[in-house]
């Protein structure tokens, strides 16, 4: 349960203090860590000691002592030297390990208890028992942050967010599949989502900048109990998909901003199909040229405003006027007239919303 990496900073730390060698072999005599070469040359004293009934024993001038876990041997610690200094370290060793073993073990309880409360896989019940015993407080507001990195398993994401919140113990990090870290944060009194949107750039900034790596960040709304936590998860995955349909240029969406999107998001195709054919006859709105589109976004963009939409696009007003007449012709919508403006413009969402999901199903 406890990295290799550990227990040999744990030891070399103790070694540093006390100046006496110390190495942890598991119970087949496999050596796990140690500070001195020829811990390999004790594996049958260590079997022998795994054997026998006492604590501890000193063997060729080494003390061994067995570390338990809830009474399951888990590891054998060998101190050089025979003196009562020495015995006095490694028992101090031991109790430091078997320490470690208890705050791992905690932290692995943890991570199943949260992956478990975000997939609502836990009763009620459950869900308070279970954060009572491992210390979880149930009452305090939180948020579910989803990071999605490029490339699955990507440690370096993982290792840079654990490091940006170690020291809250309220934080959870975990992760539910090969891609996605989740983060369930901890909202302070006042918090307001602007704060949010703060962390979660700041997230985005530092994984760019130390660990190298292009992500997105989506972040569901604020939940006042445990038991909510499962919600807010869910409102974070809604926003990673409706983000990349309907906001692909942004790296940080938030469930709270989505909008129309999230409606869009809900539709099922058959209703989207019948929606586009009565509106365009069968025909796609993204089937015109790009002059056209490119038109109909920034006219979009300038809250239809024709004066503006001409003078960003380097084309004279009655141009403008003439393509919008043109296209009113083709489609029976004046995008200078809000309500089919609005029609056209869902149009358009729910086209991209149409073709993101038939891709997924390829």
């Amino acid at each position: 349960m406890i990295s290799n990496q550990i227990l040999q900073t744990t030891i070399e730390g103790l070694k540093g203090i006390t100046r006496i060698d110390l190495g942890i072999c598991d119970t087949e005599g496999k050596v796990l860590a140690t500070t001195f070469s020829d811990a390999e040359d004790y594996e049958s004293s260590i079997l022998a000691f795994v054997d026998s009934p006492a604590d501890s024993q000193v063997i060729q001038g080494y003390q061994f002592f067995k570390v338990f876990d809830e009474h399951q041997l888990e590891y054998i610690l060998l101190a050089k030297g025979g003196s009562d200094d020495v015995y006095m370290v490694g028992k101090l060793a031991a109790f430091q390990i078997q320490n470690l073993l208890v705050a791992y073990k905690e932290r692995f309880d943890k991570d199943n208890f949260i992956k478990n409360l975000l997939l609502d896989n836990l009763l009620l019940v459950d869900i308070y028992n279970r954060a009572k015993k491992l210390h979880i407080e149930t009452n305090v507001k939180r948020v579910v942050y989803i990071i999605e990195t490029k490339h699955e398993k990507d440690v370096n994401a993982l290792e840079t967010v654990r490091s940006l919140f170690a020291t809250k113990t309220k934080d959870f990090i975990t992760a539910v599949d090969e891609k996605n870290i989740i983060l369930v944060k901890e909202v302070k009194p006042g918090e307001s989502y602007a704060e949010l949107e703060k962390t979660a750039n700041m997230i985005l900034d530092m994984l760019n900048t130390e660990a190298m790596t292009k992500v997105h960040v989506a972040f569901g709304t604020i939940v006042n109990e445990i038991k909510e936590v499962s919600r807010s998860y869910k409102e974070a995955k809604m926003a990673l998909d409706v983000g990349k349909i309907f906001y692909s240029s942004k790296n940080v969406v938030a469930y709270s901003n989505l909008g129309i999107g999230r409606l869009i998001y809900q539709l099922p195709l058959p209703l989207c199909r019948m929606f586009i054919k009565e509106i365009f006859d069968g025909k796609s709105p993204d089937e015109f040229d790009d002059e056209t589109l490119t038109t109909i976004n920034k006219f979009f963009e300038n809250s239809l405003n024709v004066s503006e939409t001409s003078r960003q696009l380097y084309i004279h007003r009655n141009t403008l006027v003439y393509r919008l007449d043109k296209l009113q012709k083709s489609t029976g919508l004046d995008l200078r007239v809000f309500e089919d403006a609005i029609t056209f413009k869902i149009a358009l969402m729910v086209v991209k919303y149409m073709k993101y999901m038939e891709n997924l199903d390829y």
